[in-house]
């Protein structure tokens, strides 16, 4: 009889904590209920709702404008500084650690979880908006040769070795400090080096529910530009009007793709998708590249190289442009704030699948190998936009006027052969990225969520107790549901945003999300430089725990 009352208590403990899905509750159900009434916000009062948003977007943006293009500079010179000094020698996880991925299955997962989904829907899109409305300040003449030389510059500025240095950055050290260090699964552990143990516990769930609201709020928003990119597509090849209907049917097709890949795991599901993904990009560039205008192509990406390099330091700071001209505060800044926004969760999942490389090779395989890509796949798609908007006097331009930025790629591929096929394949690659981008970062989220995510890494069997192997399938379980959740959650929200609201108003709650991120960020960057020391005074990478 005491055994079977014994038992009672154990038994409804379970099911509670399935019912609560055994979260953390200070990082879950924050970030979850602010989007929530957000949202319901915009719905009642969408005039009032943008209103504040945009005076507070406008309030951080000027402000801090100084800050977010200091930091951002900042963190690629500390990442070439790494890459040279003696911490570029160890080795993620320790001197025996096996990595979980091959080279290329590394690289590919990089390259499109990151900005992969960014270049495909800006990559024409944004060109006409700089060449026909270039700074002010600098007194270009719109649609001239100095504009598209400007132009193709920005490109590369605002898509390659920054905005990949603001995520490589706090990957890198979260990786150092998750498997060398031993510490949580936790955006504040990538500050305990400097804070120590204040960042942790219930600190240091503030500090990551911040960052996943504002990683939610930006989901939303990527997941609502690609419905819209989508649902452009699908008019382009099938003559389907887009309509609340097809764009739910979109956005449900996409959330049930990448929580079916979600379910089967990073080999199965994130590494296979993501393969399939970098081998038809590469694909779909050299196309682009052999039937466009090759020459011009090789031309203004050269001249765009060269001003890219020669005004680097200025337009890091934006000391290039008069107090009156908005143009860096609605470009460059804005960017930044975005990257900043995404970088600490994301930093996670990319910091997590680079156990058993060296932080050169992080540093490879995070930055200079992806801005790489990003430099190619600009120079080829903004190029042959530009070109096509000259010979065509203006037509891209007036096509994404009345029809949207979406519109633009579309209308690129009818000008080049086999249209019908190139569209399709482009649809493709774009629903992938989608799913890829999302499938990765709700399992950055899950990981961070569960309760039991970060007493151990798992990846590298590092000291588990009995207790610990026997609670594995409950957390497992516990990740999987709050996959679903947080998959089911964003697809929703972002088709209400597109059908019914303003996606602008998900896209300003992901910048406002760019300041404390930032801040964090700005931690990670110092913790990066204390480990710098250390592996310059030879101290081994070993747990702070020892």
């Amino acid at each position: 009889m005491m055994a079977k009352d014994q038992t009672k208590p154990m038994f409804e403990k379970t099911q509670r904590n399935i019912f609560i899905f055994n979260v953390k509750h200070g990082v879950f159900w924050a970030p979850f209920l602010l989007l929530i009434v957000a949202v319901v916000f915009s719905f009642v009062n969408l005039e009032q709702y943008m209103r504040i948003a945009t005076q507070i977007n406008d309030w951080i943006l000027s402000k801090f404008a100084w800050l977010f293009s200091l930091s951002s500079f900042l963190l690629l010179v500390t990442l070439i500084v790494t890459y040279f000094s003696p911490l570029g020698k160890i080795r993620i996880g320790g001197d025996d650690a096996k990595p979980l991925l091959s080279k290329w299955r590394w690289f590919s997962i990089t390259l499109c979880t990151t900005i992969a989904t960014g270049i495909l829907f800006w990559g024409t899109a944004e060109p006409m908006f700089h060449l026909y409305q270039p700074p002010e300040s600098l007194g270009i003449v719109p649609q001239s040769t100095e504009a598209i030389q400007f132009t193709m510059a920005t490109m590369f500025m605002h898509w390659s070795f920054t905005p990949y240095a603001i995520y490589c950055l706090p990957g890198l050290v979260f990786a150092l400090v998750y498997y060398n260090l031993q510490l949580p699964f936790s955006i504040g552990s990538t500050l305990s080096p400097i804070f120590g143990s204040w960042v942790q516990g219930r600190k240091g769930q503030v500090i990551d529910a911040i960052a996943l609201f504002a990683l939610v709020a930006g989901m939303a928003s990527s997941l609502g530009t690609g419905i819209l990119v989508l649902s452009g597509g699908v008019e382009s090849v099938f003559g389907i009007s887009s309509n609340k209907t097809v764009m739910a049917m979109i956005a449900l097709a996409i959330v049930m793709t990448f929580i079916a890949s979600a379910v089967s795991g990073l080999q199965k599901g994130i590494a296979r998708l993501s393969n399939i993904n970098a081998q038809v990009f590469i694909l779909c560039c050299v196309f682009v590249f052999i039937f466009g205008p090759t020459g011009y192509i090789l031309s203004i990406g050269f001249d765009g190289i060269l001003d890219y390099f020669g005004n680097f330091f200025a337009r890091s700071f934006n000391t290039y442009t008069g107090p009156e001209d908005n143009w860096p505060k609605l470009w460059t800044v804005f960017y930044w704030a975005n990257w900043y926004a995404w970088a600490p969760v994301t930093a996670l999942f990319l910091g997590r699948i680079a156990l058993g490389y060296t932080v050169r090779q992080f540093i490879m395989i995070n930055l200079i190998l992806p801005a790489s890509c990003a430099i190619v796949w600009m120079a080829t798609f903004s190029g042959t936009a530009m070109r096509l908007d000259h010979l065509t006097l203006g037509s891209l331009h007036q096509v994404m006027q009345e029809k949207g930025a979406e519109a633009v790629i579309f209308t690129v591929f009818d000008n080049l052969p086999l249209s019908a096929i190139t569209i399709a394949i482009f649809i493709g690659i774009t629903f992938i990225s989608f799913v890829t981008a999302a499938d990765s970062n709700t399992d950055a989220m899950s990981n961070l969520c569960a309760a039991d995510s970060g007493e151990s890494t798992s990846e590298c069997a590092l000291n588990k107790s009995d207790e610990k192997i026997n609670s594995e399938d409950s957390t497992a379980k516990t990740k999987m549901l709050l996959k679903f959740v947080w998959g089911i959650s964003i697809g929703v929200i972002a088709w209400v945003m597109v059908s019914f609201a303003s996606i602008d108003g998900i896209k300003m709650m992901s910048n406002l999300g760019g300041l404390p991120a930032m801040i964090i960020i700005i931690g990670t960057n110092i913790t990066l430089f204390k480990l710098i020391h250390k592996a310059s005074k030879g101290h081994s990478m070993e747990p702070v725990n020892k």
